[in-house]
């Protein structure tokens, strides 16, 4: 990790992003003591989510898309 002084940092943000953005790490130091730590963000690589993750976990009841009973309805309608 490279140290920088906030006087660089301020006369030159674009090439120390740059930098940052290359994967390098910055300490920053105000009168020679170290204050921050830059660092690019970790990469978002998410992959989805593989099918049949959850296969035998529950089990769908063969009247899942029957309609609902009208008490169950009235709840969910507030009447």
């Amino acid at each position: 990790m490279n140290t920088i002084s906030l006087q660089d940092l301020r006369q030159n943000p674009a090439a120390l992003l740059d930098r940052i953005e290359a994967g390098e790490h910055l300490i920053i130091s105000r009168d020679n003591r170290p204050v921050a730590e830059l660092r690019p963000l970790p990469a978002n690589e998410t992959q989805p989510r593989p099918y049949g993750l959850a296969a035998g976990a529950f089990v769908v009841p063969d009247d899942f898309d029957a309609p609902l009973p009208d008490d169950v309805l009235r709840g969910f309608e507030g009447r």
